[in-house]
């Protein structure tokens, strides 16, 4: 058997055996990531069970999960997330929409970027609340206006990182695009598109997040329904545990759809060669 022959198992060995820690870490790292939220949920209970703090204001756990069990036993925590979902989802879909082609367009051209660019960065500067009674002026107190707010709380992250990453693109590697004559699509399409594509799913990240803020302000603008119409609810009837919970449903929710938007883009970027996912960090 030539040496060749012999390298090939024992080069699948070493790949099976870095593989095992890597499958090791994936199913380690959920039950890691809450082990500080339940450690300090269950000694705050404990203080309020030995009589340390009365919990009035800040409730324990199992008042909290009575709450959150009444809500969903009663169909009012399924009925306003629903409310926020459907509103988050619209904002993000229509920021993402706008910020990703105007961020594309100042990226790409140098003299849209001059024109366009500083208006967008005043406009960034502009508090979300400073919106609110504009809108509702504009579009009234209805879903149209805390869409519209939610889009715009989602915009400008998506335009700052697609036009910066654009712009950060290696000059050569576009050179080497055009010396093998690509056309314009096709020089966007297998180089300023994968070059890109890191960047933007962070910042696809980042305007996710901000849309779950912007969605709680949009909610304060006369809603019905909805986890923010919750908060507002706990406040004026006195209700802290109520408040808990809205506030907990917002970062599970929170939580749940960053994680389907990372698994949702993690098969596009299985081509970096990045020094965490090779340490299994």
């Amino acid at each position: 058997m030539s040496s060749v022959e012999m390298a090939i198992p024992v080069a699948d060995q070493t790949e099976a055996h870095e593989a095992l820690p890597t499958r090791r870490a994936h199913l380690w790292r959920p039950i890691l990531g809450l082990a500080l939220p339940v450690a300090l949920a269950i000694i705050w209970e404990i203080v309020v069970r030995l009589g340390w703090s009365d919990g009035r204001l800040v409730p324990p756990p199992s008042v909290i999960g009575t709450t959150l069990w009444e809500l969903a036993r009663t169909g009012e925590l399924w009925q306003h997330t629903r409310a926020t979902l459907l509103r988050v989802a619209a904002g993000f879909g229509l920021g993402v929409a706008a910020g990703t082609l105007f961020g594309a367009i100042a990226g790409y051209s140098a003299l849209t970027r001059t024109i366009i660019d500083p208006t967008l960065q005043a406009l960034r500067a502009i508090p979300s609340i400073a919106w609110v009674p504009l809108f509702i002026l504009w579009l009234g107190i209805f879903e149209a206006s805390k869409i519209t707010l939610i889009a715009v709380g989602v915009f400008f992250p998506v335009y700052l990182g697609v036009m910066g990453a654009i712009l950060s693109v290696d000059r050569k590697i576009v050179e080497v695009g055009r010396a093998f004559r690509l056309s314009g699509p096709a020089l966007v399409r297998r180089i300023l598109l994968p070059a890109v594509l890191p960047a933007y799913v962070v910042s696809l990240r980042s305007g996710l997040g901000l849309g779950w803020m912007f969605v709680v302000a949009a909610e304060f603008m006369g809603a019905s329904e909805g986890l923010g119409y919750l908060l507002i609810d706990g406040q004026q009837l006195g209700k802290p545990a109520q408040i808990v919970a809205a506030i907990i449903t917002f970062a599970v929710l929170g939580k749940t759809t960053d994680w389907i938007l990372t698994s949702g883009t993690a098969p596009f970027l299985r081509w970096e060669d990045r020094f965490h996912a090779r340490a299994g960090a």
